[in-house]
């Protein structure tokens, strides 16, 4: 099949992918938010599920482990969309622009 031949509204790879910024776009080697799903290649998109930061607050961090760095500290009710929970960490982004790192699942409300 010829890049011509993929049908009209159907997605086609050509050329290099873009690099974006782990730190502002919610997309990682193995899975990517879904409203990215016609611009980065991965093996799974998600479709966010928003949470709020528990009273008291969290970091946010660039890793899933307590000794990364703080990309941001977040007050409470803050809006937080998990994207993956691994290990006891959730992976998301900070509201619909903000941010994207880990914060460990027991900082999020249900």
């Amino acid at each position: 099949m010829t890049a011509s031949a993929i049908p009209a509204g159907q997605y086609g790879l050509n050329g290099p992918a873009e690099k974006l910024d782990a730190a502002h776009w919610p997309v990682r080697g193995d899975l990517a938010h879904i409203r990215l799903a016609g611009r980065c290649f991965v093996p799974h998109y998600a479709v966010p599920m928003p949470r709020k930061v528990v009273a008291g607050g969290a970091s946010l961090l660039a890793a899933n482990r307590a000794d990364a760095e703080v990309r941001e500290n977040l007050a409470a009710g803050t809006v937080f969309n998990v994207l993956d929970v691994t290990g006891g960490w959730a992976w998301g982004q900070v509201g619909e622009d903000g941010f994207v790192g880990y914060l460990p699942v027991e900082a999020l409300d249900d």
